[in-house]
């Protein structure tokens, strides 16, 4: 192919992986945005999501489509249940002190990490997608599956917008993160509004993971890249904005498949780590971050 269809290629590539990094990256920029806790164990909850996702997928037989949807209910439900029940079991004991918590969050990571090996083991499995058709462009074939990632990505990202700006408890968790003394006066139950937004950030995480799995293999080590650009979206972006997060995540996302179809994927890495770096000097609240 000429330089033109790869390039158009690696759009493609970069837009679906912007996608799911927009869907995963909007969950830790919610917790962070409302409870001021960095999430390190964020990875892992998408890690879940595509286990879980193969586990579902393997035990409901039938056409893959029928399972798949099972998967996309069930897993993110369960993952947010989970994050649920750490953040009462753990974070609220510390009073969600922010050191405590990174602390926290980082032996949550290991033990979720130790317990999907010991349960699920070391190797990779696959997921089929729910349908196998193709579009077929001039130059070369394309998954209409990564297509529908993006559209389901921007839905999801849609509706949680909605959520945020439309709704009473999108307003009860904005008062929150404005002033969690002042909204405790108003009557808001504060705890439940951070457990709520805990399971909420960790359920993106996890349909994120099932949204990718089908792309890539579900295996327990998969959750350490999506954290890391996770972390460089959400700081780029702009620590609880999801307008920025979105933006970040569509730069670092095609700049990504550019770069890694033209050069390395690890030059890619090389240049969103060196942007993250010009932002905390010139910018440190982000592109779209409030100042303090």
């Amino acid at each position: 192919m000429a330089f033109g269809p790869f390039l158009l290629l690696a759009l493609m590539e970069g837009l679906v992986t912007a996608a799911v990094l927009a869907l995963a990256a909007s969950g830790l920029s919610l917790v962070f945005g409302v409870m001021r806790v960095v999430n390190v164990a964020h990875g892992e909850f998408y890690m879940l999501g595509a286990v879980l996702a193969w586990a579902v997928t393997t035990m409901i037989p039938g056409p893959p489509a029928l399972a798949f949807l099972a998967a996309v209910l069930i897993a993110p439900v369960l993952v947010a249940a989970l994050a649920a029940a750490a953040d009462g079991l753990i974070l609220k004991r510390l009073n969600y002190d922010p050191e405590a918590t990174i602390v926290a969050t980082i032996g949550l990571l290991y033990i979720l990490q130790q317990a999907a090996l010991s349960l699920y083991g070391p190797n990779a499995n696959p997921v089929t997608a729910p349908f196998e058709w193709r579009i077929q462009l001039p130059w070369f074939g394309y998954s209409g599956y990564k297509l529908f990632v993006v559209l389901a990505a921007g839905l999801v990202l849609l509706g949680l917008w909605l959520f945020m700006t439309r709704t009473k408890a999108g307003l009860v968790m904005r008062a929150t993160q404005v002033d969690r003394s002042t909204a405790q006066a108003f009557g808001i139950n504060v705890d439940r509004v951070y457990m709520g937004t805990f399971a909420l950030g960790a359920g993106l995480a996890a349909l994120a993971g099932v949204l990718i799995v089908p792309i890539q293999q579900a295996q327990y080590l998969m959750g350490h890249d999506p954290l890391l650009l996770s972390f460089i979206v959400v700081i780029i972006g702009g620590l609880g904005s999801l307008r920025g997060t979105l933006i970040a995540a569509l730069v670092i996302g095609l700049s990504d498949g550019v770069i890694s179809m033209f050069f390395t994927p690890t030059l890619a890495k090389i240049l969103a780590t060196l942007l993250v770096a010009m932002v905390l000097v010139f910018r440190p609240q982000g592109l779209f971050g409030a100042r303090a």
